[in-house]
């Protein structure tokens, strides 16, 4: 699979049972790396995705190659604040470029008032971690949920390259 044949949309409810099969898959992993079947991605229900789908201040995006949905990621608003979040991507089509793919697709559907993207994920995902701070993001601090410590990146978006996207 080559990187141009991907197509980026957003993910409607249409989509949503597809894409929490997605979000199961791509989490195993995770969940196997902190000895917890129980994390969140794992856990919604197609109930909850479909509420988290409708609401006004999230975006859901898809990677498709052809009709299949291979990997996703949720966008929250918060005033100039985006948060990044459920960044999956299919078991088999992992290390082909769609999770780097979809972290830039975001920046056309983020408000023109937004000024920084952050991202988190486990401290112990060093693969995650990896990605993130290839693409510009930079840790700012740690907090403990639970059993699960997460990182959390900030990378903040130049006004240049902000309006480029758009």
């Amino acid at each position: 699979m080559s990187e141009t044949q991907i197509r980026i949309d957003l993910v409607d409810d249409a989509s949503a049972g597809e894409l929490l099969t997605l979000r199961r898959a791509a989490f195993v992993t995770e969940a196997q790396v902190y000895g917890d079947p129980n994390i969140p991605p794992l856990t919604q229900t197609l109930h909850e995705l479909r509420e988290d789908l409708a609401r006004d201040d999230v975006t859901t995006i898809g990677a498709w190659d052809g009709h299949r949905l291979v990997g996703s990621v949720r966008v929250e608003i918060d005033g100039q604040k985006a948060t990044l979040g459920r960044l999956a991507v299919a078991p088999d089509q992992q290390g082909h470029g769609v999770g780097t793919q979809l972290m830039w697709a975001v920046l056309p559907y983020l408000p023109d008032e937004t000024k920084e993207i952050w991202v988190f994920t486990g401290k112990d995902s060093l693969q995650n971690l990896a990605m993130y701070q290839r693409q510009g993001y930079e840790e700012q601090y740690d907090r403990s949920a639970g059993d699960l410590t997460f990182t959390y990146l900030r990378r903040i978006l130049a006004e240049a390259e902000a309006r480029s996207a758009g």
